[in-house]
Order: C-alpha cells, then sequence, then structure tokens
C-alpha cells in the first residue's frame, strides 16, 4: 500500500495476523499481566523464598531464556511462523505448571519455572514478528507491529489490575493467578496455532539483495542494548527516584506506570503512521533523542527538590514514553526491513538476544547508578543515549532511504 495514513482497523487486524491471532496476542498478554507483575511477590509468598534468591532466580531464568534464540532462529528460518508462536506460549504453562507444583522452600522448581518463563517470554517477539512480517509488507507491516503492543499493553494493564484487586487474598489468590494465568497461556497457544501460518524456505537468489548474507547490524544491535532501558525507566527508574531518594508517596510512580501504559495504547499506533513518512533508521535516531532528552529533564526535575519536583518527573515520563513509543514503533520495523527474506527468523533472533540482554542488566544497572545519585543516573543513560542514536544515524552498507 502507497501509505499507511490511511489504514483502517479491519486491514490492520487482516495485516497483524487476522481475528484469532489478535485474540490469541490478547489472551496471552492479559494472563501475563496476571502474573509477571508479581512473580517476585509469588516466591516469596507462597514458596517462603528471600528476596534476594528470588530476583536471581529470576534473572538467571531470563539469561539462560536468551540461549534458546539461535534455535528459534532456525526454526522460523525453516518456514515456521504460528507454530513458533504457539511454541512460546506453551513452554510458559509448563513452567507455570512447575510453579504450582513447586512446594515451600524449593528454590530449584522455582528457578527451572523462570527459566521455562524466560524461554517463552525471549521466544516470543522474535517469532511475531516473523508471522507478521509474512503476512504484511511495507509501511503496512510496521503498523501492524505497532497494532500488535497497542494490543499487547492494553491487555498486560488489565491483567495487572485485575491481579493487583486479587492481591489482598494473599498466597492462595497468587496460586490461583497463576493457574489462571497458566490456563490463559493454554488458550492462546490454541488460538495461535490454529492460525496454521507458515511460509515456504526463503532460498537466497543468487543475484539478489534480498537474499544476501545477513547484515552485521553491530552497531545497531549494541545501541539497541542502551535504547532498551528505557523500557524499564518507568517500572525501576522513575519510582526508585520517586519514592527513595524524593520520599514521594507512592501513588505518584504507580500514575506514572498507568500514564505510560495508557500512552502507549492509545499512540503506538498513530505515532507509528505519522512518522513513516521518514526512514525508519531516521525515526529510531530520532527516538534516542528523545529517550536523551528525557533524561535530562528528569535530572532537572530532581534538582528542584521534594515539592515541585515529583510532579515534575511525573511530566517528563511523559516525554520518555514518547520516546519509548518512537523507538518500539521503527525498530523492529529496522530490522525486519534489513534482513534477507532467507535469514529474517536468525535476524530477528539477534535482535532480541540484544533486547533480552538489555531488558536483563537494566534493573542492576539503573539501581547501581542511583545509588550515586541524580546526576550520575540520568547524566549516564542520556550520553549514552545519545552515543547509540549517533550510531544508529550512521548509514552504512548502503540501505534504501525506507530503511
Amino acid at each position: 500500500m502507497a501509505s499507511t495514513t490511511m489504514i483502517r482497523p479491519r486491514a490492520l487486524v487482516r495485516a497483524s495476523g487476522g481475528p484469532r491471532y489478535a485474540v490469541a496476542l490478547a489472551v496471552d498478554a492479559l494472563g501475563t499481566g496476571l502474573l509477571r507483575p508479581f512473580l517476585l511477590l509469588y516466591g516469596v509468598t507462597v514458596l517462603g523464598l528471600s528476596a534476594p534468591v528470588t530476583g536471581l532466580a529470576m534473572t538467571a531464568g531470563v539469561v539462560v531464556g536468551l540461549v534458546c534464540m539461535p534455535a528459534v532462529g532456525r526454526w522460523l528460518d525453516r518456514g515456521a511462523r504460528s507454530t513458533v508462536v504457539a511454541a512460546s506460549m506453551l513452554v510458559r504453562v509448563l513452567g507455570v505448571a512447575l510453579l504450582l507444583a513447586a512446594p515451600a522452600g524449593h528454590v530449584w522448581l522455582f528457578a527451572t519455572a523462570a527459566l521455562f518463563l524466560g524461554i517463552g517470554n525471549q521466544a516470543w517477539p522474535a517469532a511475531h514478528a516473523a508471522l507478521v512480517a509474512t503476512v504484511a509488507h511495507g509501511r503496512e507491516r510496521d503498523a501492524a507491529l505497532a497494532a500488535g503492543r497497542a494490543l499487547r499493553n492494553a491487555a498486560l494493564g488489565v491483567g495487572a489490575l485485575l491481579a493487583t484487586a486479587c492481591l489482598a487474598g494473599g498466597a492462595p489468590a497468587l496460586r490461583v493467578l497463576a493457574a489462571v494465568t497458566g490456563l490463559a497461556y493454554l488458550a492462546a497457544a490454541a488460538l495461535a496455532w490454529s492460525v496454521r501460518l507458515r511460509t515456504r524456505p526463503a532460498a537466497a537468489p543468487a543475484n539478489d539483495m534480498a537474499g544476501g548474507p545477513a547484515p552485521r547490524m553491530r552497531a545497531l544491535l549494541a545501541a539497541n542494548v542502551v535504547y532498551v532501558f528505557c523500557l524499564n525507566v518507568p517500572e525501576i527508574a522513575v519510582p526508585l527516584v520517586l519514592v527513595t531518594q524524593m520520599h514521594a508517596s507512592p501513588v505518584w510512580p504507580a500514575a506514572v506506570f498507568v500514564a505510560n501504559t495508557v500512552l502507549v495504547v492509545t499512540l503506538q499506533v498513530p505515532v507509528t503512521v505519522l512518522l513513516s513518512r521518514f526512514s525508519r533508521r531516521t525515526v529510531l535516531a530520532l527516538a534516542g533523542v528523545v529517550l536523551a532528552g528525557s533524561y535530562l529533564g528528569f535530572l532537572a526535575a530532581t534538582s528542584l527538590g521534594p515539592g515541585w519536583g515529583v510532579p515534575a518527573v511525573a511530566m517528563v515520563s511523559v516525554v520518555c514514553t514518547i520516546g519509548e513509543i518512537v523507538y518500539a514503533g521503527s525498530a523492529t520495523a529496522l530490522v525486519t526491513a534489513l534482513a534477507p527474506a532467507h535469514l529474517l527468523g536468525r535476524v530477528l533472533a539477534r535482535f532480541q538476544l540484544s533486547t533480552g540482554f538489555g531488558l536483563a542488566v537494566s534493573p542492576a544497572v539503573i539501581t547501581a547508578l542511583a545509588s550515586h545519585g541524580p546526576a550520575p543516573l540520568w547524566g549516564t543513560l542520556s550520553t549514552a543515549t545519545l552515543l547509540s542514536a549517533s550510531a544508529v544515524a550512521e548509514r552504512r552498507g548502503g540501505y534504501t532511504a525506507g530503511q
């Protein structure tokens, strides 16, 4: 299609994989929202594990889960699409089952459950992007990826709200939430599998740029590790600054998180469509500039002190969310545009490795920097993000304007 500005909801659903696949995404995200934000609490409250041990097991699950990505990439390049998406959901069913079976104090079963949950969480983004890239093309694909993110964030938010309302029930309520999550993953996997979408493995044409070797993307992947820190700013950095440094009420970080979710749900598709007139590489570099500016805004806001500083931090978080939206709408789209068809799975797997690594290390990096004060935290994040944006903006390898 010539322009994404005229995309209608029905066309967007078709480009995203169809109605059944959209329902699968919503059900999967709803189940994830019920448990993932409270997985640490499950380990501490239900299994009686210490918070440091629980956190270490969760981190290990995420990091070790990344090991599966090369195999996922090769599976996708053999033509699998909906099957890989369904498998990423089913492996999380096994993780939830292990959670429910784990007796109190049994850290290894909890760690194994976290591993299976981590494998599913790492495999899903690449599998989903490959599926959408098979159904939609060009800028329609970018809008479809953005719509999937908006739908997922909406369902995650609903699941988290439902879970929060149930937390007063204590350990039994957490067990029920885990069971419902497992059922949601199972239903989502069945729906995703029923789409039955696969493609013939793409051969590499002798003289076709689309069939060439995989792009190295070293600068892009390194930049993505830094960019992805923005996803943990509303959940980790802002609450850390507001509550522990500025002594604000916990209501403020909760409001920031809710605002972030609402903005992503409502603006992800419109902003992605609006910026489709520019190259994806330019938009991704712009995202880095916006994020770096927001980090400097956080630094300025914290200097105002607890009085005006707290609402100022909340206001700057809106700018940070806009940067996150621009980043999310362009990063995966750029990678799918750069990838040769016969290596799409492996290229997406490499990109997910950088994303997963950034998400795994960012909590430790953010908390370590924050312990030295606002300037080291926000100054370091701003500098690193600006350098990453500069690396992204450099055009190497003769990429086309649309990329």
